[in-house]
């Protein structure tokens, strides 16, 4: 586990960096060993193999996509007790905390990604704000994309358009999309701004840390390995739910529920 030396002597720049650009990329935080030991596990739950024998919330692929489509898995946390103990690890918990001035970190949502080699246009992911997918939470939920297996260029990092999450919200994302620059060019971007774009390369065990608003999308995997990671959801005492809407969204009930959405800082 990183220490808080380490943690605190980073943090400026990182903290700087999220403020100024909308996002903001750690040091390596997850130990190597659980790096290696939870990726059988990942590809066993995109299998459809499931250790606890619970299914996840979503499955975005079916066989007939072939091997090409990138896999993403909802809430596969709930399927692997290794999986729950990486997207739980406290280095996670403590640096979004420390990042976002907050009392507590809980988990409410997690993805699992795997980008095949060689996917194309399959394993494209458009350009979007998460916030589009978020109308259910007040406040400041936010997302730490951590980096399973190394993550260069040519493998479709995810990319950022920096500043933009001082945008606002704006109508035209979607995670889904498959031309990229078409969907950009439907973004009507703010009086004076430029989109401008940066990759997130990274090494396994290091996390991106992401806000709601900013625009983020990932080209084809072009590398000969698969580019493996998790998007994990998290909010902090700043964020709460939206009341009317407990009854009747899935990833704001059962908040209090140790498994499907664990505090990993402040518990």
């Amino acid at each position: 586990m990183e220490s808080t030396t380490l943690i605190q002597d980073n943090l400026e720049a990182v903290k700087g960096r999220f403020e100024k650009e909308g996002f903001c990329i750690t040091p390596p935080i997850i130990p190597k060993e659980l790096i290696e030991r939870v990726i059988p596990h990942m590809e066993a739950v995109a299998r459809g193999e499931y250790e606890t024998g619970v299914e996840p919330h979503a499955i975005h692929f079916k066989p007939e996509d072939g091997p090409e489509k990138i896999k993403k898995v909802d809430q596969p946390h709930l399927c692997d007790r290794t999986i729950l103990e990486f997207v739980s690890h406290p280095s996670i918990g403590e640096w979004a905390a420390r990042l976002m001035d907050a009392e507590w970190v809980q988990v409410w949502a997690v993805q699992l990604l795997i980008k095949p080699p060689g996917c194309g246009a399959k394993g494209l992911v458009g350009w979007h704000q998460d916030k589009h997918y978020w109308p259910y939470w007040e406040g400041e939920p936010f997302t730490g994309w951590v980096a399973v297996s190394d993550v260069p260029e040519e493998s479709g990092p995810v990319r950022y358009v920096t500043g933009s999450h001082k945008w606002g919200y704006l109508e035209g994302g979607d995670f889904y999309g498959s031309d990229d620059e078409s969907q950009r060019d439907k973004i009507q971007l703010p009086e004076g701004a430029e989109w401008n774009e940066t990759s997130a390369v990274m090494s396994a065990g290091q996390t991106v840390f992401h806000h709601r608003h900013t625009f983020h999308g990932s080209g084809p995997n072009y590398s000969e390995k698969p580019r493996i990671s998790f998007a994990i959801h998290l909010r902090t005492n700043k964020t709460k739910p939206l009341y009317d809407a407990t009854d009747r969204e899935y990833y704001i009930t059962d908040l209090d529920d140790p498994i499907k959405a664990p505090v990993i800082y402040g518990a």
